[in-house]
């Protein structure tokens, strides 16, 4: 029983390094600890997806990459091109940043190409929409959500971790009850423990990026021990 629950879990983890000072070790190291605890992908940057791709082989964890990362302020064409060359390399799930500007503006004709263009992009692989919520307003975010579900985003996520904050459990509870039950929502940013893992699920989060994913597990592991 206690093998299934983990491995329900771990399968909605997002094991992920995104540091920009991230070696070929480092990625190779990420992708063995997801082989090893099961975790459903790895989140890396794109220059990484060759390199992830092989090493899984054979493997059921996913290759995630994220697109106009981190600041979502690259031209709509280019994430089009990042995406399509992420596919070519081996990503099967795309993280996109939106265009958070243009959303701040008010722009929502641009935001709605910005996503639109990367959920073409990527065809029948999974694609998220990186909202960066420390930055949004709840009508903002509420704007972003809408959009995401209108042109067919598979998921809205709260945060690039490299923001001014991560996810929080209202913006997980705003943006759930906006997609409803359409739409997959990840928390990402700040998750460091099992007791915040547990409170983004309950929230509404249906997957999680973290660094931190195998302290959360010992700490699950361990809490069911007792």
């Amino acid at each position: 029983m206690e093998n299934k629950e983990l491995k329900k879990i771990t399968k909605i983890i997002d094991h992920t390094n995104l540091k920009p000072s991230a070696t070929k070790d480092d990625i190779l190291k990420l992708c063995k600890e997801a082989k090893q605890h099961n975790f459903g992908a790895v989140c890396i940057n794109p220059a990484n997806v060759k390199i992830a791709k092989e090493f899984l082989k054979g493997s059921d964890v996913k290759v995630c990459t994220v697109i106009g990362f981190p600041l979502g302020a690259t031209p709509s064409k280019v994430k089009a091109f990042e995406t399509q060359q992420a596919i070519n390399d081996g990503a099967v799930e795309i993280d996109m940043v939106l265009n958070i500007g243009a959303l701040k503006s008010g722009d929502l004709e641009l935001i709605k190409n910005d996503i639109k263009v990367v959920v073409d992009a990527s065809g029948n692989n999974l694609t998220k929409v990186i909202l960066e919520t420390c930055y949004l307003s709840d009508e903002e975010i509420i704007s972003a959500c809408e959009i995401a579900k209108e042109v067919g985003a598979d998921f809205v996520k709260t945060s690039t971790g490299f923001g001014s904050g991560g996810a929080t459990e209202e913006h997980i509870r705003l943006m759930r009850k906006v997609v409803g039950e359409k739409l997959g929502v990840k928390a990402s940013g700040g998750i460091r423990s099992y007791e915040t893992f547990k409170k983004m699920i309950n929230a509404g989060a249906t997957r999680i990026g973290a660094s931190s994913s195998i302290k959360i597990m010992e700490e699950y592991i361990k809490n069911i021990s007792k």
